[in-house]
């Protein structure tokens, strides 16, 4: 892959992949750190990046392990574990349904909100999901169903249809 095609690549992706792992982790400053983190590695490694069959999914999977990565160094790093004496982190003023999904996908186990993210957000099927995840198709529905039971609950909807509409505007 040579510099005229990343930057094509880098150019179409960039913001996609940002809102995507923020779904993901929840911190936008930290999801575009990761994502260009995770471009800076693909460049250096670009001739093997070059024979990747996904390059998205590779650069997404990338971004949001350092991400993982990240959060545990700062876990490790906490010196007091009292919460109260921490500074507090406010930050713009979203909507309330973007941070009443965020906070609902937050409450979500690991796997049943990536699951969730992947095929609502990035628009990836169920079998794209799956290997992305690591698992069988089955699993990834399984996970897809009850993530969607669990935000409606969260959401307070009737319906998963209303559940899966507002997570789409995250």
């Amino acid at each position: 892959m040579d510099a005229a095609e990343f930057d094509e690549f880098y150019t179409a992706s960039y913001s996609r992949l940002v809102h995507q792992v923020y779904a993901m982790i929840g911190s936008r400053e930290e999801a575009r750190d990761c994502v260009q983190e995770a471009f800076a590695k693909a460049w250096s490694r670009r001739q093997s990046f070059a024979q990747v069959e996904h390059p998205e999914a590779w650069i997404r999977t990338t971004a949001y392990r350092l991400a993982v990565s990240r959060w545990r160094r700062m876990v490790r790093s906490r010196q007091s574990p009292d919460r109260a004496l921490q500074p507090s982190r406010l930050g713009g003023s979203p909507t309330p349904d973007r941070v009443a999904v965020v906070e609902a996908l937050k409450t979500l186990p690991e796997s049943q909100r990536r699951a969730l993210v992947l095929h609502h957000l990035c628009d990836l099927p169920v079998a794209q999901v799956a290997v992305e995840l690591g698992v069988p198709e089955g699993t990834v529905k399984a996970r897809l169903s009850r993530g969607r039971t669990a935000l409606a609950a969260l959401l307070g909807h009737s319906e998963t249809g209303s559940v899966t509409q507002g997570a789409s505007r995250v």
